[in-house]
């Protein structure tokens, strides 16, 4: 009896990691990530920051579009050819997708391009939906750090072409095109460009006491507000951070229901 428990646990084990295989879900440990992502620890992070998009009859005419994306092998033609139409570069434009996350399922995809304008301007709540649409989720702070780790962090000098984008007032540059912004993983604008939200929630901070000697990168992570509600971990920096943008920039100054012109998200697999 004992050998048939074996061989029915070890039968279950290979149905699971081919269903997985077939779903596009990463294997574990992680060897291997579809090609618009990194393999970061456990996880496979995108490589880009996310581009939303809105994907008419989804379910019907659209499903082959949609599968594409949830695979992570479609491209900027298919969205085209699907009239899929992005979100996010220049206004709050994700209604009906409400700020609180609901009537959001199989209306709005999050993306991972290189050479797009990345989307901002979302909430914690769609950002976490356009996620979930692509069979994806918002990486953790901890997976994030894993991506993020040995993007050059230049101290705010920017020279415009190849470095991080955080010197510059003028907005977001396209993903990807910073080409000496990318992690030791591969991951590319993990530093500057938009900050991007990450799953974790802690008590909203009022307070930014930084890293002290440790780096002089951003950390709002003080001053626990008890009456605002929690505060979503933001990551990273954005093009207006300066010094402040790096790869341990940390805030929790911002609750999830906000959104703004340098916000922006990944996600993870």
């Amino acid at each position: 009896m004992q050998r048939n428990m074996i061989w029915r646990g070890l039968a279950a084990a290979v149905v699971m990691g081919t269903a997985a295989s077939a779903w596009g879900f990463p294997r574990f440990p992680v060897t291997r990530c579809p090609a618009d992502a990194v393999v970061a620890g456990a996880a496979c992070l995108d490589k880009y920051e996310a581009t939303v998009w809105r994907v008419p009859n989804a379910k019907t005419s659209n499903a082959g579009l949609v599968r594409k994306i949830q695979l992570g092998k479609v491209t900027a033609a298919d969205l085209a050819a699907g009239g899929a139409t992005q979100l996010g570069t220049a206004s709050h434009d994700y209604a009906p997708c409400a700020d609180n996350g609901q009537d959001c399922a199989d209306d709005i995809y999050a993306v991972s391009l290189a050479g797009a304008t990345p989307s901002a301007n979302i909430t914690w709540f769609q950002a976490q939906e356009a996620c979930a649409n692509s069979l994806k989720r918002l990486p953790t702070s901890a997976e994030w750090q894993i991506g993020a780790d040995g993007t050059p962090d230049t101290g705010g000098s920017d020279n415009g072409t190849t470095t991080c984008n955080t010197d510059n007032l003028a907005g977001v540059t396209p993903t990807g095109t910073r080409s000496g912004c990318v992690s030791s993983r591969g991951a590319f604008d993990m530093v500057g460009n938009l900050y991007e939200w990450v799953a974790d929630w802690v008590p909203r901070s009022t307070t930014c006491p930084g890293w002290g000697s440790f780096s002089d990168d951003n950390l709002c992570l003080a001053g626990a507000s008890t009456t605002n509600g929690p505060g979503a971990l933001l990551r990273g920096g954005d093009y207006g951070h300066f010094a402040e943008a790096g790869p341990f920039t940390t805030s929790a100054s911002f609750g999830p229901s906000v959104f703004g012109v340098t916000i922006g998200f990944r996600c993870a697999r």
